[in-house]
């Protein structure tokens, strides 16, 4: 398993037929929290192999950014079998994360 980063088309094809819990991280690259969030990501990918994690650059996908209404960073988006079921804006200990992935999955 590993962290994805995807494009604005992709999300419907990557994460809205994904059947199971989804996270996607919507990130900016000059975005310090965002930064501190990768590596938190990274370990809950590794640690939750039925969970996928996906990253999305809003500069370079601004579309996806509108249509989800992701207006700060980082915005973390829980999808389960294709539908928004949970979303956390800001940076989060991995402990919190953690909790969160173990009440949705």
């Amino acid at each position: 398993m590993m962290v994805h980063h995807i494009e604005n088309g992709q999300i419907v094809g990557e994460v809205i037929k994904n059947q199971g819990l989804v996270i996607v991280d919507f990130f900016a690259t000059w975005c310090g929290p965002c930064q501190m969030l990768a590596p938190i990501l990274v370990e809950i990918d590794k640690m939750y192999e039925e969970v996928e994690v996906y990253k999305v650059d809003v500069d370079e996908n601004q579309d996806a950014a509108m249509r989800y209404g992701v207006n700060a960073m980082p915005t973390i988006v829980f999808f389960k079998d294709g539908k928004e079921v949970e979303r956390q804006v800001g940076l989060l200990p991995k402990e919190e994360l953690m909790k969160i992935v173990e009440e949705l999955k």
